[in-house]
């Protein structure tokens, strides 16, 4: 899918560049949260006018945050990467960063990730998260139970980033 608009073009009518200026940032916010929910089939078509022909779709994920999401997209281009991962009871992903958030949501088994300030949070099946950006948000994923946990994820990644970066572990106390 392409996009051959000009992002911030202006009319040449005196006056109407400042106003699209100011609106520039929501408005490519708003178009890339569009894209992301569109591309990932998450969304069910809505009523038009006319019926569509020729078009399927198919969810492979869903879930639910507990509280409100925020998502923020990098400054500049952002690469958009949907990735499906699977971690093998016992497993983990390792401590690690992204440069950009991170849209997840567990499709199946219960997520345990230990964060830069040591607390734990436990995600089951059918919700969803934000990961957030930045050197100071070390994290680590672990499937501590018994079935293998597969997540969908969403990056939303400067352009030409690693998905992730690797980091030193968090010097946590050991469980009581």
């Amino acid at each position: 899918m392409g996009f051959d608009g000009a992002v911030g073009a202006t009319s040449g009518t005196s006056g109407t560049s400042a106003r699209y200026v100011k609106k520039r940032g929501p408005l490519r916010k708003a178009l890339l949260v569009g894209v992301c929910v569109a591309a990932s089939g998450l969304v069910p078509a809505a009523a038009v006018a006319t019926p569509g022909s020729g078009v399927s779709g198919t969810v492979v994920a869903e879930g639910t945050s507990e509280g409100e999401l925020r998502v923020k997209t990098p400054e500049g281009r952002t690469d958009v990467t949907f990735r499906e991962i699977t971690v093998a009871p016992g497993g983990s992903t390792g401590w690690h960063t992204h440069s950009g958030q991170l849209i997840a949501v567990v499709k199946s088994g219960t997520l345990t990730r230990t964060l830069h300030d040591c607390s734990v949070e436990t995600t089951p099946a059918g919700t969803s998260f934000i990961e957030p950006s930045g050197s100071g948000h070390r994290h680590i994923g672990r499937n501590l139970g018994t079935e293998p946990v597969v997540l969908w994820v969403t990056y939303l990644l400067p352009e030409g980033s690693a998905l992730s970066d690797d980091a030193d572990a968090v010097d946590c106390p050991a469980p009581r």
